[in-house]
Order: C-alpha cells, then structure tokens, then sequence
C-alpha cells in the first residue's frame, strides 16, 4: 500500500489532532484569525502548508531559550524559578548531578547555572559530562568556596563563568548581561 499524502487542507478536528491542541481552542484560534483557515460549506477548514510554514515556525522562532539550573539548595532554587520566566528564559531546576546529565540527554539547552556542591556527583564531574553531551552549552558555575578542590579541577578545563554563591538577583542579573542577554536588568527592581 503506498502512502498517501496528508490533506492540505484540515478539518477543525485533524487541526486539533495535527496540533495536540484541544478542540474548542482550534475553533477560538480560528475565529479570531490566528489559524489560517477559510469556510467551506458553512464549515472550517485549516491550509495544513500556511500553518506549517506561519504558525509553527513562528512557535519555533520565538521559543525561548531554555536554561537547565542545577542545584540542591531549594531558596536557590527558588530564586532561579522566579528570576528566569521574567528575563523571558523557560527553565528547568533540578537538585541532583544524575537529573542534570539525564535532562541534558533528553534535551538541548541554551544555557546551564551549575553548583559545585551537589548531594549525588561532584559539580566538576557534572560540568565535564554535561560538556561530553553538549559541547557548546554555555555553563556557570556557582560557588561558594574559591579554593574547592571541585573547583581546582574544573579549571583545568579553562575558563569558566563564576557566580558566587549565596546568589542574589544582582549577581544574576550581572551575569546574565555578560553573557549578552539584554533585559534581565530591567525585569528585576525588587
């Protein structure tokens, strides 16, 4: 049986099938003219092309960045949760060195904020592994202790971006500018 190709144009039910979306939202989109759709025979149909090439990619292109925190501390934690959806980051907090390498596995990430301290594998085992993953996610790393050990050894790596640990909102808005990411300043005026 040879395949077929999938119909250009899409009922309101192959749209919410297409899009994983619910119905009712299918039919909201398209009423207000955020689905390109047109009626035909008094019922709605989706252009499978126009919202593959208007809609999707608008979706890809202004995802925003996702930022992995690793970290056991949960005021640090916490701290992250609030800071990042502000500066307009989606992020993903997890308290263990093994959390951290399985995430970055299952995805891409644009940025890591690293503690040295963690309660399952070392923060410079971590760093070297999430690096093997993904050489170029960028990686700051949180410290409290200059002379570690952990730290000692992750800089045989060569440079890294350091962030002293306790973290506030202006050591991470400091940071975030170095790294070229413009309006986390503003965000934050608590």
């Amino acid at each position: 049986m040879a395949d077929i190709a999938p119909p250009e144009l899409m009922t309101v039910k192959e749209t919410s099938e297409y899009l994983r979306i619910p119905l009712p939202t299918v039919y909201y989109l398209v009423q207000r003219g955020q689905l390109p759709a047109v009626q035909i025979g008094g019922r709605w149909r989706i252009k499978r092309s126009l919202l593959d090439r208007d809609v999707l990619r608008k979706e890809e292109q202004g995802s925003q960045p996702n930022v992995l925190v690793v970290n056991a501390e949960l005021a640090v934690q916490a701290l992250f949760k609030l800071f990042l959806p502000k500066a307009g980051f989606g992020r993903l907090v997890v308290g263990s060195g093994a959390e951290a390498i399985a995430m970055v596995r299952k995805q891409r990430f644009d940025l890591a904020f690293l503690d040295l301290k963690l309660p399952d594998v070392s923060g410079d085992e971590v760093y070297s592994q999430l690096k093997a993953i993904q050489p170029e996610l960028p990686i700051v790393v949180i410290t409290g202790d200059l002379g570690s050990e952990a730290l000692g050894r992750l800089l045989c790596h060569g440079p890294v971006t350091l962030m002293p640990q306790p973290t506030e909102y202006d050591q991470l808005n400091r940071v975030m500018k170095q790294l070229g990411h413009k309006g986390s300043a503003e965000m934050l005026e608590i």
